[in-house]
C-alpha cells in the first residue's frame, strides 16, 4: 500500500493558517460569549466566554432598545442598491477596457487604476459638500451613489474579461450580436465568479461602513447598522452585552451571503489574478 509522504512545508503552512483561522475567530466567539452574559459578567475575574447561564433575551432587549428593524432595512437597503450598482458600472467599464479597441485605451485605464492611490480621507469633504449642494443631506442617495463607483471593481472584472477567449465572441458575431447583445449574453454570464466576487466584497464594505454615514446622516430614522450600534454607547456607560448582542445580529446577514457564495468568491479571486499567482 501506498502512503504518500506529507512534506514539512504543506504541515507548516496548514499550521499556520489554523493559527490565524483560530486569531480571526477568538473574537467573534468572544463576542458571541458576551452578548449572552449578564451584565455583571461582562468583566467577571477571573474573565470566562460564557456567563453561569445563557441570557437569550439579550438579543430581543438589544433589537427592541433602538429601532433596529429600521437599522436593518437601511443597511439592506443601501448595500442592495449599490451593490447592483456597482456591479453594473463596473462590468460596461471593465467591458469597454478590455474588448473595444480605442485610441489611448491602457493610458486611460492606468488613469482611472490610480484613483484607489487617492486616500478616501482626501475625497471626504468634497463630497460632502457637493451631497449638501445637491440637498442629499439625511437621504438614501447621499449614502448610495457616491460609493457606487470604484476603480477596484472595474479592475477585478476586467482582469476576468481578458482570460475570456475572443472566440466566444467571434461566434456570436457572425450570428448578427452587436455590443449589447455581446456584453449582455455571453462576457456577464462567462464572467458570473468575478461579479458574484465583486458584488460581495462591495455588500460587506458598505454593511460596516461608518464613517460616510456618519458624515451624510442626521435623523435616526436613516441610520444603518454601524451607526445604530454606536448608540448603544451611553454618555454614562456601555450596555456591553446588548452592544455584543446587537452587533451579532449586524454580522449574521453578511456571514450567511459568505457562507452560501464562498465557492463563487474563491474562483472569482482565482480567476482575476487576486488570489496571489
Amino acid at each position: 500500500m501506498y502512503i504518500s509522504r506529507i512534506k514539512p512545508g504543506t504541515v507548516l503552512s496548514y499550521t499556520l493558517l489554523s493559527l490565524i483561522a483560530i486569531a480571526f475567530l477568538v473574537p467573534l466567539i468572544w463576542m458571541l460569549g458576551t452578548s449572552l452574559k449578564l451584565p455583571q459578567e461582562v468583566f467577571s475575574v477571573p474573565p470566562s466566554v460564557f456567563g453561569e447561564t445563557l441570557q437569550w433575551t439579550n438579543f430581543t432587549r438589544a433589537w427592541s432598545a433602538m429601532p433596529f428593524n429600521r437599522f436593518l432595512f437601511n443597511s439592506m437597503f443601501v448595500g442592495v442598491v449599490s451593490t447592483f450598482i456597482t456591479v453594473l458600472g463596473s462590468a460596461m467599464a471593465a467591458y469597454a477596457f478590455a474588448r473595444i479597441p480605442f485610441k489611448g485605451r491602457e493610458t486611460l485605464f492606468l488613469l482611472y487604476i490610480a484613483t484607489l492611490m487617492i486616500p478616501v480621507q482626501v475625497t471626504i469633504v468634497p463630497l460632502f459638500i457637493i451631497m449638501r449642494d445637491f440637498g442629499w443631506i439625511d437621504t438614501y442617495q447621499a449614502m448610495i451613489f457616491p460609493v457606487s463607483f470604484t476603480a477596484f471593481g472595474t479592475f477585478l472584472i476586467r482582469q476576468f474579461f481578458l482570460t475570456i477567449p475572443f472566440d466566444f465572441e467571434d461566434s456570436a458575431r457572425i450570428d448578427g450580436a452587436g455590443r449589447v447583445t455581446l456584453f449582455l449574453r455571453i462576457m456577464l454570464p462567462l464572467g458570473k465568479s468575478a461579479i458574484v466576487t465583486l458584488a460581495i466584497f462591495h455588500f460587506v464594505t458598505q454593511w460596516k461602513n461608518f464613517l460616510w454615514p456618519l458624515i451624510v446622516v442626521n435623523r435616526t430614522s436613516m441610520m444603518t447598522i454601524p451607526l445604530g450600534l454606536d448608540r448603544f454607547q451611553g454618555q454614562f456607560g456601555t450596555q456591553w452585552h446588548l452592544l455584543m448582542a446587537a452587533t451579532a445580529l449586524g454580522v449574521l446577514p453578511g456571514l450567511i451571503i459568505f457562507l452560501f457564495l464562498q465557492k463563487q468568491l474563491a474562483d472569482g479571486i482565482a480567476m482575476s489574478g487576486l488570489g496571489g499567482r
